[in-house]
């Protein structure tokens, strides 16, 4: 049974939801990505704005100086780098650096990304909001799957009118993006019908709203729940996991797998593992 692929997150920014507030240099940052890689992480997705909507949006330079000597460093030492950007400047300059990919969480609100993309023959992941970036809104959705279906799909059209290969698109269905809880559970819940879209799914579940809404747990308690919504993910046909915890995550579906498909009848224990070091 094959595993999705996970995308591990390294924020360089100092003001992130997820870590704790203060900036990091670049050997720390570069430190946290080869950490990342070697718990299983296949793909590093770089940020250079926070997510969060109580923050104005940081100019575009600032951005670049943030993600590009990363991306370059983590490029050159063979990493497979995504930059997390909805401004096509970053993007082209993070494509430039090395990136391989360009994850995009505007729904393509600067359609200039899908062609830096296309420039460089390289995958961009489209997701689903129709909220402005930095900006907190929730929408009326008659029905919040087919609203997900129906912008993702022209999303697509455009991304291939601007030169984008089809084979190259990923969906993101945007969890907690103008969505409330609810709305985000309901859409978790009905994940498979997104298969009409045709491409490789996308979803990032950890440690989002929706997760502390049910536990009543802050982000950085919310790794147990993020587990519950990875294993309907996985359910639900999706092929990239974005995480925070990388190597708790590839455990869960190295146990789910063999749990789903049995275990190989030579699989033992090593010797070294059996108890905890003295």
């Amino acid at each position: 049974m094959s595993l999705p692929l996970l995308m591990g997150i390294v924020n360089a920014t100092p003001d992130s939801f997820s870590n704790p507030p203060g900036a990091r240099s670049l050997g720390e940052l570069a430190e946290e990505a080869h950490g990342l890689a070697a718990a299983g992480a296949d793909i590093v997705d770089v940020g250079g704005e926070s997510g969060r909507t109580d923050r104005e949006a940081v100019p575009v330079e600032e951005e670049i100086a943030r993600v590009v000597p990363l991306v370059e460093r983590l490029a050159g030492d063979g990493l497979t780098v995504s930059v997390d950007t909805w401004r096509a400047p970053v993007a082209r300059a993070a494509l430039e650096a090395g990136a391989a990919m360009v994850n995009d969480v505007s729904a393509l609100s600067d359609p200039e990304v899908a062609a830096a993309c296309a420039a460089f023959g390289t995958s961009l992941v489209i997701t689903h909001t129709r909220v402005p970036p930095k900006v907190k809104g929730f929408p009326d959705y008659a029905d919040v799957v087919d609203d997900v279906v129906e912008l993702l799909g022209e999303r697509a059209v455009e991304a291939e009118r601007r030169g984008v290969d089809r084979a190259r698109l990923v969906f993101d269905p945007g969890i907690d993006l103008g969505k409330t809880p609810a709305e985000s559970v309901e859409l978790l819940r009905r994940l498979p019908e997104l298969a009409e879209l045709g491409g490789p799914l996308l979803v990032a579940v950890s440690r989002k709203d929706f997760v502390g809404a049910l536990t009543g747990r802050p982000p950085g308690a919310r790794d147990a729940g993020t587990l519950a919504a990875v294993d309907r993910a996985v359910e639900g046909g999706a092929s990239i996991l974005r995480v925070h915890d990388v190597a708790g995550v590839r455990d869960y579906l190295l146990v789910r797998a063999a749990l789903r498909a049995g275990a190989d009848r030579d699989l033992e224990l090593a010797e070294e593992l059996r108890r905890e070091a003295v």
